[in-house]
């Protein structure tokens, strides 16, 4: 949950304790609470983040004692993950790598489907409802049409059924899977906030932690996002030194690029491009907004701003508060994150007014110091590596 959830809850249940003391006592313990109110949520928390360690800890360990069953499959397995909550770059990430590699292979995407009603294996197509199979999937889906794209929380079994089903496919793509350990792959890539150093981070809930550091030295690549431009080399040496745990790995330094905005609906909106400077509203409801509403700000006047939760189930109440804002800016345009975008595709569902302004912004990453082509050739060469 969101660390104010846990403020809140604590401030309920030391208003009813202190319901019942003296109100000058009450007073003066409220403005020590009031004031302190980091540390005390710090001190609500760390107990929840010893636990959850401890918990992630034993649970690797079941993992290392063979207790629980890693299984290896004779189809080659890239995962892309990361250890924390939030957004790291892990679906652009894979589409990177399956625009690279179905130039060579038969490629297949597999994905938990988070935030999907839907249980068990179900395989992605073009017309499927992102409730069914997943935000993320469906987009990729609508990107690779001609790419296996197939939804499973039980990893090991979606792999089986793809390989029974698609006997072609010699290559699979594992979105989030890093701390799964229920299938082992032959390539790890983990995914780095540069802007949440690992070293810095704490376990969940007190920090974003999802995972433990230790476990960095199961990765083959670490892909470093969001680093500023002009990454001075002395940080990009102290994240080496940190990342690396065995001499094999590598590590890259990325950042998000974006490009201009496209129509989310080309046949209602109008045949000119976005211009620079012209007004506009964010709408993002992805696990870090923050680049996406830096890269609007570089070249657009954001105007106002509806930022929801990750995975947030895209409801008709949700498009009152765009309409609003359009009214209020009849010059502007609505822009939104690719990811949300797929949620937005049903016609029937969303007012003329918005088909007509509302615009999604594509990105990729970008590499800093190498180049993509290098980290994709170095690895297509561990994918055929013995």
């Amino acid at each position: 949950r969101n660390p104010q959830f846990y403020y809140s809850f604590a401030v309920h249940a030391r208003d009813l304790l202190f319901l019942f003391c003296d109100p000058e006592i009450y007073g003066y313990l409220r403005k020590i609470v009031w004031i302190n109110r980091p540390e005390m949520l710090k001190c609500l928390l760390a107990p929840a983040g010893l636990l959850y360690k401890a918990g992630v800890t034993f649970r690797h360990r079941l993992f290392d004692w063979g207790i629980l069953k890693s299984e290896k499959f004779d189809i080659p397995v890239i995962c892309i993950g990361n250890i924390t909550v939030g957004g790291t770059g892990k679906t652009p990430m894979a589409e990177m790598v399956i625009a690279y590699m179905s130039q060579m292979h038969r490629v297949a995407l597999l994905s938990r489907g988070y935030g999907r009603r839907t249980k068990g294996y179900l395989e992605v197509k073009a017309d499927s409802r992102y409730r069914d199979v997943g935000d993320e999937p469906l987009q990729i889906k609508l990107k690779f049409p001609d790419t296996v794209v197939a939804v499973c929380e039980k990893r090991a079994d979606g792999i089986r059924r793809i390989c029974a089903e698609h006997p072609d496919v010699d290559l699979i793509v594992m979105d989030d899977g890093f701390q799964h350990r229920y299938v082992e792959p032959k390539v790890n890539i983990v995914m780095i906030d540069a802007t949440r150093p690992v070293q810095h981070d704490r376990m969940l809930p007190l920090g974003t932690l999802r995972d433990l550091p230790e476990e960095l030295h199961r990765a083959h690549y670490f892909v470093v996002t969001k680093c500023p431009e002009k990454m001075a080399p002395i940080d990009r040496r102290i994240l080496r030194k940190v990342l690396i745990q065995v001499a094999y790995q590598r590590v890259y330094f990325t950042r998000f690029e974006s490009f201009m905005p496209q129509p989310l609906f080309p046949d209602a909106a109008p045949g000119e491009p976005l211009v620079q400077g012209q007004q506009v509203i964010a709408l993002s409801g992805i696990g870090s907004p923050k680049p996406f509403l830096a890269a609007l700000r570089e070249s657009y006047e954001v105007v106002a701003e509806m930022t929801l939760d990750d995975h947030h189930v895209c409801r008709k109440r949700d498009l009152n508060r765009p309409l609003e804002s359009l009214d209020r800016f009849p010059g502007a345009v609505i822009v939104t994150t690719e990811k949300d975008a797929v949620k937005l595709t049903n016609r029937a569902k969303i007012p003329e007014e918005i088909q007509r302004g509302i615009y999604y912004l594509p990105i990729n990453i970008s590499f800093i110091e190498d180049s993509a082509t290098d980290f994709l050739q170095k690895l297509e060469e561990d994918v055929r590596g013995n």
